[in-house]
Order: structure tokens, then C-alpha cells, then sequence
């Protein structure tokens, strides 16, 4: 049996250069793929595996596919990361990262240092915050999760756990905020934890330090950290159902602006604070250009969602369903969403918020001194308290100030006035 003509250079490139394939035969490199964006220190691509896209990037000691066959599509892959088996297609993985077996991880997903997976694990525009622990036979799209200090200390979502992300109506403006951008960046909040076969009905916001218990739905917003929530069933009846009545769209365009804010904000943290640690490591630009670009993708996702679902409110409003003020809202909500997702589309919008907390924040992070460890994790979680705090007053500048412009623009939806 031959090589395919397009995999034979590729594949002895990459054995030269120290890359241990131990059955080149069943390897599968697409002729795009570019062979100075894999490294040669300890990579190990076994049996089965499949690797496409010219922005493939694999970093040092990267384990690929030893628990089955893994396809990798334009992801981005940073050190020590073990990808065991699945599908995995425009996502980011950062040191330590790891999915197992039956992985299917799709594009818009970031997942940041030693966060993980067991089996069978279904990702798309998901982005878990270092040590995000999943179970196994999990669907979690749509969702940014943060909290937890350590492997040992961190946020857990348990076997079987469904974020619902599909309305009836046929939305998808449900993503979800599990903990926040601003304070989940410090790595110093509590952990959360989603028991096992459970759910939660997007777009939802979680405070941190929360303890839900197995088998619970959740189907509401829960801001106070350190809390238990014990769910119970929903009644049985039938009653008639009406589509688009949205009766609860105040929150729903307020919880998909909060979470856009945050990907803004998220964006700052990595252009101001995380990019010198990433030009630290072999491959690390390839790598922080990839999360930009899942982050923009990810943006780009939610502003879809809210542009249809707005799209959806003249059929809302027909039959009298949102008369008085909540039509004009409605109405409001209609004519000006361009206006509105042009303020994310718009990389000034961010940037200019918060400056004065974002320089004294930076200039105290860079005289804390710690560039040279090269250790993100360490260098977070050393800083002094005050330091953290004024970073967090930062981001949080930067999604109030989304905030406000958002109630600016649509000042009869009644957002943001909690």
C-alpha cells in the first residue's frame, strides 16, 4: 500500500522534524495544511487520524487522537493538549486543554487552560474558562463559563446535562453566562456546579458559587452567589400555546446584550493582557490570533441570532400580542437593531471604555513583575487583591458602557433598569 502522493511529504516532514506518527499509513494530512504550524517537540498523532485546514496550528507535546480517530479542521492547538477522539472543527484549545472519546467540538468554541471533557461531548460556540470541568454525554453549546482556582477546585457540569439552546419559536438568541467575563478572568471566584441530568433553557445568567441539584431545569436568571437550587417539576396540564409571543423579551435582549459585552470584554482582556504571554510560546501567535478570531466568530454568531429574532416582531405584534408599551418596545426593538449591533461591530466601542481603570490596571499587572515565569495561571492568580479588583472594574466598565448605549437606542424595552 502507497501513501496518498499529497500526504507523503507532509507526513516526512513531520516525522523529520520529531513528530511520532506510528502508523503513517492511516494518517490523513489535507495538502493545505502547513507543516511549520505543527510543532516537532513531543507532538504524537496516532492511528486514524485526520488533519485539514491551512489554520491548523499544533503546539509542543499535543497528544492527538489515543483513544480513536480524531479530525481536526482549522483548530488551534497549544501545548499539552490531549485531543482523544471526535470531531473538532474552528476551535482553540490552550495548554493542558483536553475532550475524550467521542468529542464533537465545533466552531466558535475557546477552551482555555486544563479545561476538559470526558465522553461524547457536543461544543459549538462555547467558551469554558480555565479548569471548567465537563462530564460525559453532555450537550453544551452556546455557553461561556467561568469559576474555580484549581483541577481541584473547579466548576463542574454533570453527566447528561443539556444548555437548551433551541426555542419553539426557532431562536437562537439563548446564550448563556455561567459566572462573567470580569471577575472569571482572575481565576479567584467560587466554582459552579451543574448537577448531573439537568438542564438549563438559555439565555440564563448564574451567579458564582452556585450548587444546582441533579435532575434540575433551570429557567431563570440566579445573581446571588453561594446559593443551593433545589428544581421541581413542571405541572402537568395542556393549555393553548401561542408562537412569538415572547412575553419575557425584555430579558432575552438584555441577557444576549450582557453576553455579547462580555465577548467584548474577554477581547480586551486578551489584545491588553494575555498576547505577551502567548508570543512567549512556539506557535503561540498562530494560537492567540486563532482565539481572536473564535472570539469575532462568536460575536458575529450572537448578532445573527438577535438580527432574526428581531426579525420576528411584527409577527409578534399581530392579534394584539404586545399592544401598549410593550409593543412599542417591540416596534423599537425592530427598527434599531442595526443600530445596535453596530456597536459591536465597531472595535472602538470596547476600547475606549474603561480606560482610565484599564492603563492603572495594566501598569500595576506589569509591575507585579512575573512576565518572565511565563505562566498565565501563576501570574493571575499571584496578583495582589487590589490589582484583581481594579482589573475586574475594567471589563466591568466595558460592558456597562455596552449597556448604556444598548438603553440609549432602545429606551421603551425597558433593559437594564434592574
Amino acid at each position: 500500500m502507497e501513501l496518498k502522493p499529497r500526504c507523503l511529504d507532509k507526513i516526512n516532514q513531520l516525522i523529520n522534524k520529531g513528530v511520532d506518527i506510528p502508523n503513517p499509513l492511516t494518517v490523513d494530512i489535507g495538502e493545505e495544511v502547513d507543516p511549520g504550524q505543527i510543532s516537532g517537540k513531543g507532538v504524537n498523532i496516532y492511528p486514524g487520524c485526520r488533519i485539514y485546514g491551512e489554520k491548523t496550528v499544533i503546539s509542543a507535546d499535543a497528544q492527538i487522537g489515543y483513544e480513536g480517530p480524531v479530525t481536526i479542521e482549522n483548530c488551534q492547538i497549544g501545548p499539552k493538549v490531549e485531543l482523544k477522539g471526535g470531531y473538532f472543527n474552528k476551535a482553540v484549545f490552550l495548554e493542558k486543554a483536553s475532550m475524550g472519546l467521542g468529542a464533537h467540538v465545533r466552531e466558535g468554541c475557546i477552551l482555555e487552560e486544563q479545561a476538559s471533557g470526558a465522553h461524547c461531548v457536543g461544543l459549538k460556540q462555547t467558551i469554558l474558562f480555565p479548569f471548567v470541568t465537563l462530564g460525559s454525554l453532555i450537550n453544551f453549546c452556546d455557553c461561556l463559563m467561568a469559576g474555580g482556582t484549581s483541577r481541584k477546585v473547579h466548576s463542574e457540569v454533570g453527566s447528561s446535562y443539556i444548555h437548551f439552546n433551541f426555542t419553539p419559536d426557532g431562536d437562537k438568541a439563548t446564550a448563556s453566562l455561567i459566572g462573567d467575563v470580569p471577575r472569571g478572568v482572575m481565576l479567584d471566584q467560587p466554582p459552579i456546579f451543574l448537577g448531573g441530568q439537568g438542564g438549563m433553557v438559555g439565555p440564563a445568567r448564574l451567579g458564582y458559587g452556585i450548587v444546582v441539584a441533579a435532575g434540575t431545569i433551570l429557567r431563570g436568571d440566579f445573581l446571588e452567589d453561594n446559593k443551593l437550587i433545589v428544581g421541581k417539576p413542571h405541572r402537568g396540564r395542556v393549555i393553548n400555546y401561542v408562537p412569538n409571543r415572547y412575553s419575557n423579551l425584555s430579558r432575552v435582549v438584555e441577557n444576549n446584550i450582557l453576553y455579547l459585552a462580555n465577548l467584548a470584554a474577554l477581547e480586551q482582556w486578551y489584545i491588553h493582557v494575555r498576547r505577551e504571554f502567548f508570543e512567549a510560546e512556539e506557535l503561540g501567535e498562530l494560537v492567540y490570533l486563532g482565539v481572536l478570531d473564535k472570539l469575532a466568530l462568536g460575536k458575529t454568531e450572537r448578532i445573527k441570532r438577535l438580527k432574526a429574532l428581531a426579525e420576528k416582531m411584527p409577527a409578534s405584534l399581530e392579534d394584539g400580542r404586545g399592544g401598549g408599551r410593550p409593543g412599542a418596545g417591540r416596534h423599537e426593538f425592530h427598527d434599531k437593531i442595526e443600530e445596535v449591533c453596530e456597536l459591536f461591530e465597531e472595535a472602538e466601542t470596547a476600547a475606549n471604555e474603561g480606560t482610565n481603570n484599564r492603563d492603572s490596571f495594566l501598569e500595576a499587572f506589569q509591575a507585579h513583575g512575573k512576565y518572565n515565569q511565563r505562566d498565565y495561571l501563576e501570574v493571575v492568580q499571584g496578583l495582589p487583591p487590589a490589582v484583581s479588583v481594579q482589573g475586574t472594574r475594567w471589563l466591568s466598565d466595558i460592558i456597562d458602557g455596552f449597556c448604556r448605549h444598548t438603553q440609549a437606542i432602545l429606551p421603551s424595552l425597558g433593559i437594564f433598569r434592574g
